[in-house]
């Protein structure tokens, strides 16, 4: 009996020292919000970026009351609830890629990290620009107890702007404001004549420009880099760039070509240009054909057969040279002719020495011929294989018979007899 008294006494003391049922109040001003980009801020025009923004909440807690009687909240009061991201674009240049986002809650002295995916336009001006960063959170206003067992919340949502600085770099950017072709065939060699402007706001230094082919294009670059030299930021120049043309490409179309500028920008740093992919305008094929009739000759004839060739391409060719190919039943002991120059439309006249084969089958023939020629570039190159035409036919009245190996021979033979003949005679 005494044992359970002292202890009684015991536990009596102990909970007047430190009441088990005391409550505890914090008292503060609430969420103290801010926000800054994590990492570099300077971008450049023409880039999608990743921006990861800290977002800390700076409230602290001032002073905190602990009584029996009260009852302890759920929430701290500088706590920041439901905290919710918003990033706009303002008067930068840029496109926000991500929507608004839910961050939770942040406690006073906390941090979160949220990132937000950015475009930055092509033709952004450089220079700082200011994001606002908008900031939506509740947070726990007051209390009010009700009884000793109840206590009503007051919540206060807050919409606060944090502006953030962005900086878009000085950049270099390739405008093209004309381009014109010279002898650009299918099948050739030409050049592309370009006007072009630094229309960024950074002179380019040590600038090259490169020139490449498009995918699955039939212009190809002969000259894949040109050096340009120094640029001013809003200056132009003139280039000349060779290309050629896939025999595959057609004529009267416009095919893509790819160019940029490599330069040294003002940190020292080797940068490209944005790619601008232009067109470019095609002419037809270089191209001949056969105009004249069908040539006739007899077996076992030899003669000049003239052959007619027109120029039915789109450009101007020169030192033309055609040739002709004599297969069984023909030989040439002259198979080319010099035509000369030759201009879309114009035709000349070719001519050959050809013989027929006494024993060759009557009927038309096709006769492979072509034409070697120079482009306006001073390339030699050859014309596709084109078909001369010729009937053979058979020879008539004494034409037959005198063509007749056999018949000639026996000729031969009676006027050795008669001369035979008549030698005897005059001996006798």
């Amino acid at each position: 009996m005494l044992r359970f008294s002292g202890l009684l006494v015991a536990l009596i003391v102990i909970s007047s020292v430190v009441p088990a049922s005391a409550g505890t109040v914090y008292l503060s001003g609430g969420p103290d919000m801010n926000a800054a980009i994590s990492g570099t801020n300077e971008f450049s025009p023409g880039t999608t970026v990743t921006i990861p923004i800290m977002v800390e909440n700076r409230g602290l807690i001032d002073m905190k009351i602990i009584r029996p009687e009260l009852v302890s909240r759920d929430d701290l009061p500088n706590t920041a609830k439901m905290v919710r991201l918003s990033l706009l674009s303002g008067d930068a240049p840029v496109t926000v890629k991500s929507d608004p986002q839910m961050v939770g809650d942040i406690a006073g002295g906390s941090s979160r990290s949220v990132a937000f995916s950015l475009l930055v336009a092509k033709d952004a001006v450089a220079g700082r620009y200011a994001l606002p960063l908008r900031i939506e959170y509740t947070y726990l206003d007051s209390a009010e107890s009700e009884g000793q067992d109840n206590i009503r919340y007051y919540y206060r949502t807050v919409t606060k702007t944090v502006n953030l600085s962005i900086n878009i770099k000085s950049v270099a950017r390739l405008g093209v404001l004309g381009a014109e072709t010279e002898h650009l065939n299918v099948g050739t060699e030409g050049y592309l004549v370009l006007k072009l402007r630094n229309t960024g706001n950074e002179p380019i230094s040590k600038g090259v420009l490169l020139v490449s082919r498009h995918p699955s294009s039939p212009v190809i670059p002969v000259e894949s880099s040109v050096f340009l030299g120094e640029v001013p930021a809003g200056s132009e120049m003139g280039v000349k760039v060779k290309l050629s043309v896939a025999k595959t490409a057609e004529g009267g179309q416009t095919y893509p070509l790819d160019l940029s500028i490599s330069y040294e920008n003002s940190d020292g740093i080797l940068s490209v240009t944005d790619t601008v992919t232009i067109g470019v305008p095609v002419a037809g094929k270089v191209d001949f054909a056969v105009v004249s009739a069908p040539i006739t000759m007899l077996k076992g004839e030899k003669s000049v057969i003239e052959v007619e060739f027109r120029n039915t391409g789109t450009a101007m060719v020169f030192n033309a040279l055609a040739r002709i190919s004599a297969v069984e039943p023909f030989t040439s002991g002259d198979d080319t002719s010099f035509l000369g120059d030759m201009a879309p439309g114009d035709t000349k006249v070719a001519r050959f020495e050809v013989s027929v084969d006494s024993d060759a089958t009557p009927k038309e023939y096709g006769m492979d011929t072509e034409i070697r020629y120079r482009d306006a570039l001073d390339n030699t190159l050859i014309s596709d294989t084109m078909k001369v035409r010729i009937d053979v036919k058979e020879r008539e009245g004494m034409g037959a018979f005198l063509s007749n190996p056999i018949y000639v021979s026996l000729i031969v033979v009676v006027l050795i007899a008669a001369a035979y003949l008549v030698l005897r005679r005059r001996k006798a």
